[in-house]
């Protein structure tokens, strides 16, 4: 794809505009919190013109496909003058822990996006509404709309019924009122065991849709919270207690994946619902899909991703090769490089693969403007300059940024031992070789044109050292620059001023496209393991020479190292004085071609 693609249609956008046009949320009220329609009622008119939100479950990392929906739901907000809220959908206490909410924070932080706006902060916790569920859940029971079953996970799973037969009602479903609510209360109370009961919405066991087949609202589970410690031992599940985390937040835009679409009846059936009891305020919130992430070279299934890190495929879940967001950080990716790929990808309702250049190449894209030049030789061989005194220096002077001069320079010394890129000399030059080779001429970038004269070798016949004489009037920025016409061009530091440091070379984590996928010739019988397609070669580490100005940076300072790529000072393990530097892409997709 080119860096000319034209940002990508975003069809959330049309809905959005169409119910602004409308003024469908014009009348909308908010209380300054969560609440719900009596809470609404005699509030302010909401300030906010729509209200969308990001809710991840508190159980792992965010990965990439995250970064799609936070750049969404708060991209949207930001452009409609609205309000974009950060809820941890934290109701299963089983899978929950601090670690991860702390680490999401820290996420949505890093791609620049913020809750707080105007004086307003929409950090909330879905655990803070359990009181509201359960009362919900009470209406519901009172109303008719639920019942406690209390068949064996077994029985329900077969009487469910299948995609061509319809389900069977339960033999509990018609119990009365006052014992569905006597039964749901001593179920709150703690007085039965797990999966002995499981409160059931009351809809149509012979619909089409097999989520509207009478789902299970509420189950008890004996297990600490994270947030509400021991409070409760019943629990909502995820498709009954999201659409009412919508609703008592106001929101206007509920924007999910694809896989939720079928859970859409079910989501306006309970707000409906509720909302016929004057528990929630109207107009309710709409649940509109989108496609999720599907990249090249990259999994992003959570149990993957989990296997990766337990099994030490990978360092953890900030490995800079791992499609995770603390990942992606430490790597040297920038937020604003995910702004740019998601604009051009765009958001739409069908599922495409895209490919991983198209994310390298808004990364790169962002960086060549954004970061600053420095020379780095990651395969350091010492050239020699016969003619130049020994114990002499001077400066040489580079710029920060050739694209922008109010960057200013920086100072390169320059002495007589240099070093230079091993590839940068052939003894026996293979056709079209226009760097060093003995009798040719070169420039040494930003300093002199040098004149190779030979090589030293050492027992085994490995070139160790370059001899060459240098031209004194052909200094870069000297009236001499050009007396000398050469063609090729060489990075080089100082030998006694370098900063020596690690560099680690990264690539793609899978060698293949599809990882795991099916691949042509393999029998129909044939299961592929994703693991077995891991890039041997997705790291390198090498000891390299940097020009001194690198000595000191601060962790997670980048810069285009000139020929080689986009680094960063890595923010775990740099140090000043010894810096750690990881390579986040090259200058240009090299993948295939040789990095």
């Amino acid at each position: 794809m080119s860096n000319e693609h034209a940002p990508a249609a975003n069809f959330i956008k049309n809905i959005v505009e169409a119910d602004l046009a409308a003024g469908k949320h014009a009348q909308r009220r908010w209380a300054g919190a969560p609440g719900t329609a009596a809470d609404h009622a005699a509030a302010p008119l909401d300030p906010a013109k729509i209200r969308t939100r990001f809710p991840p479950e508190p159980n792992g990392y965010l990965h990439f496909g995250h970064a799609k929906s936070i750049l969404l739901n708060f991209g949207l907000a930001e452009e409609f003058a609205g309000r974009c809220h950060m809820r941890f959908d934290d109701t299963n206490p089983e899978k929950e822990e601090q670690e991860y909410v702390d680490s999401i924070l820290d996420a949505v932080k890093w791609l620049g996006c913020s809750w707080d706006k105007d004086g307003e902060s929409n950090l909330y916790y879905a655990s803070n509404y359990f009181d509201w569920m359960v009362q919900f859940a009470e209406y519901l029971i009172s109303a008719g709309h639920a019942y406690v079953d209390s068949q064996s996970a077994e029985e329900m799973r077969a009487n469910r019924g299948t995609l061509t037969q319809p389900g069977k009602d339960s033999p509990f479903r018609n119990r009365s009122v006052a014992e569905n609510m006597d039964l749901f209360k001593r179920m709150q109370a703690g007085e039965f065991a797990d999966g002995t009961h499981i409160l059931r919405a009351r809809i149509d066991m012979a619909s089409r849709n097999i989520n509207l087949r009478d789902p299970a609202i509420y189950r008890i589970r004996h297990a600490t919270h994270h947030n509400t410690g021991d409070k409760w031992c019943v629990y909502p599940m995820y498709t009954f207690a999201h659409p009412i985390e919508d609703a008592l937040e106001c929101i206007t835009h509920s924007l999910c994946t694809l896989e939720f679409e079928d859970q859409r009846p079910f989501y306006d059936w309970l707000l409906e619902r509720l909302a016929e009891g004057g528990l929630l305020q109207r107009p309710l919130p709409q649940q509109i899909e989108f496609s999720r992430l599907n990249l090249t070279y990259v999994v992003l299934s959570k149990r993957k991703l989990i296997q990766l890190v337990e099994e030490k495929h990978v360092g953890g879940w900030d490995d800079p090769r791992m499609p995770t967001l603390v990942g992606a950080r430490r790597r040297g990716y920038s937020p604003e490089g995910f702004k740019l790929f998601a604009e051009r990808i765009g958001i739409s309702k069908s599922d495409s693969l895209i490919d991983y250049v198209v994310f390298e190449d808004a990364q790169r894209e962002v960086m060549n403007e954004a970061d600053q030049r420095r020379v780095a030789v990651l395969d350091p061989l010492k050239l020699i300059i016969d003619n130049y005194p020994e114990g002499q220096f001077e400066d040489c002077h580079a710029p920060n940024h050739p694209l922008k001069p109010e960057l200013g320079q920086r100072i390169m010394p320059f002495g007589r031992e240099l070093w230079i890129e091993g590839e940068d000399f052939q003894e026996v030059p293979e056709k079209g070789f226009r760097r060093l080779f003995p009798g040719n001429k070169a420039r040494l970038k930003y300093g002199y044109i040098v004149e190779c004269t030979g090589c030293d070798k050492d027992e085994n016949g490995k070139v160790v050292a370059v001899h060459c004489t240098y031209l004194p009037d052909t200094k870069s920025g000297t009236p001499g620059a050009d007396s000398v016409k050469v063609k090729g061009n060489l990075h080089w530091v100082s030998v006694a001023h370098a900063c020596a440091a690690e560099i680690r070379l990264y690539d793609r984590l899978f060698a293949v496209a599809a990882p795991g996928g099916r691949r042509e010739g393999d029998a129909p019988e044939l299961e592929r393991d994703f693991l077995d397609d891991l890039n041997p070669n997705s790291v390198r580490v090498i000891a390299a020479q940097l020009e001194p100005s690198l000595k000191d940076v601060p962790p997670e300072q980048r810069f285009q190292f000139e020929r080689h790529g986009y680094f960063v000072a890595d923010r775990v393990d740099s140090r000043p004085g010894a810096p750690v530097f990881n390579r986040a892409v090259t200058l240009k997709d090299s993948w295939g071609k040789g990095s």
